[in-house]
């Protein structure tokens, strides 16, 4: 189909997700039609590094045969397979298994979901049933991090502590409750880790001492903050967070739909801390992208207390169609193999370091405030005003112009609208695919030079 007549049916009928609606009907849709490796093509024929990975997620690069061919032979042979009133299928079950694994802790129960919107609010409604199941029923208030991101669902946005997600859908609710992010480059205290570590632990006390620790069920986090700018906190701050979870009697939650997968080195950025979550959220990498799949990753002390709860044949009252669905958990599977025996994870370790070096770079560029990386993921912080980190106004557009420059030199990035430019490329890429991403990026930065005149 020519085009134009897409992109007139696009405005005509098709609500994108996280646009002005009005300005994307001005705009029009920029349809992608075909993608290799760290490459899309779009239906004008453009080229472009994906800097993003999709929207984070495509991990193992486009078009991986292994993965594709393993789509197709299940959907040949079982295209779906309810995992109600005890039915399964085999792809599923080895995904869970495989993920069980590879998981920190006792996190050896795994319950399937479409993303990680719906694997956020599985878990708020599995420690809802928990807690009942205990006999503490007011205990039911979670807390999250300002600028953290936990989807976009009715439940998860709330937790989400980023405006747009609240203005007028009626949120945050009254049991949700947020604290200062660990944000190392504009946190009041400046650029000390150990204070930054000892505010958010004392700042996690004060929440729960206000709200009430009998009321106070858990506390969620991203280890690092995708969405709120890829903000990256304190080493030892996940750990001492753990900790006072622990010392508080609130259940422990990591949101790694971003971070999972190689995206920050090992499949899990738990590892670099060593932590042992009640919880984890995973999806996007979970399949790079390919077939929709996230997944709550639970305890075995959490399950045991559910499974105990309801009376012998009372069914636990919590189900999606689409759970396990074997097309998903062959994809996962697929990818899995792809992280370990292809190699995908170590390449992702080698390439993340390269990564970092090379954007440090940018560090006395004079638009640049700050960078920051933690493997393949990643920020460069654009500002007004490198000594007071002051933001460029709202009227600049820095964000949308950010886009649009990236796009015209053959890039795609995140651009946030406050001058945030988030990196998170494919796992597979190479270094000779850095050197082009880098030279991207400056020359970007050379387009919107004028933003200082």
């Amino acid at each position: 189909m020519p085009s134009n007549n897409l992109i007139e049916q696009d405005k005509a009928h098709l609500i994108h997700p996280m646009v002005s609606l009005r300005t994307h009907e001005e705009r029009g849709v920029t349809v992608l039609q075909s993608a290799k490796g760290c490459f899309v093509t779009d239906i004008e024929g453009n080229t472009l590094l994906d800097g993003f990975s999709g929207l984070w997620c495509v991990n193992a690069g486009y078009g991986q045969e292994s993965v594709i061919e393993a789509a197709a032979e299940q959907m040949r042979r079982l295209p779906y397979a309810t995992g109600y009133f005890h039915f399964g299928s085999e792809p599923a079950i080895e995904l869970a298994t495989r993920l069980a694994e590879l998981s920190p802790g006792d996190l050896n129960r795994v319950f399937f979901t479409l993303g990680g919107s719906d694997a956020v609010d599985t878990v708020i409604r599995m420690i809802c049933y928990y807690n009942n199941a205990l006999g503490r029923p007011e205990k039911k208030h979670f807390i999250a991090l300002e600028s953290g991101f936990h989807g976009s669902s009715s439940s998860g946005a709330g937790l989400t502590a980023i405006p747009v997600f609240h203005d007028k859908f009626d949120l945050p609710m009254p049991w949700q409750h947020h604290i200062p992010s660990p944000n190392s480059y504009r946190h009041p205290t400046g650029p000390d880790d150990q204070a930054i570590i000892d505010a958010s632990v004392e700042a996690l006390y004060q929440k729960v001492d206000e709200i009430g620790k009998d009321k106070v069920a858990a506390f969620i986090c991203e280890l690092v903050q995708g969405s709120g700018g890829v903000l990256i906190p304190p080493v030892g701050f996940a750990t001492a967070m753990q900790k006072a979870c622990r010392d508080l009697g609130i259940l422990f939650i990591v949101d790694e739909v971003i971070t999972a997968f190689g995206r920050t080195g090992p499949m899990f950025a738990c590892e670099h801390e060593g932590l042992e979550p009640d919880f984890i959220t995973i999806a996007k990498g979970l399949t790079s992208g390919y077939s929709p799949m996230g997944a709550a990753l639970v305890s075995d002390k959490i399950y045991d207390v559910i499974a105990d709860a309801a009376p012998e044949g009372v069914p636990f009252g919590h189900g999606l169609t689409y759970s396990g669905h074997p097309v998903s958990a062959a994809v996962g599977l697929a990818v899995m193999r792809l992280y370990q025996e292809g190699g995908l994870i170590e390449n992702g370790k080698r390439s993340g370091a390269y990564f970092a070096k090379r954007l440090a770079e940018f560090k006395d560029h004079p638009l640049v405030g700050d960078v920051r990386s933690m493997g393949l993921l990643a920020a460069i912080e654009v500002v007004a005003d490198k000594t007071t980190k002051a933001k460029f106004a709202p009227d600049k557009n820095v964000g949308a112009r950010l886009a649009k420059a990236g796009y015209d030199n053959g890039l795609i990035f995140r651009a946030f609208p406050d001058g945030v430019m988030a990196f998170a490329p494919p796992i597979c890429i190479t270094e000779s695919e850095i050197d082009l991403l880098i030279e991207r990026i400056a020359k970007t930065l050379e387009t919107i030079a004028d933003l200082q005149e």
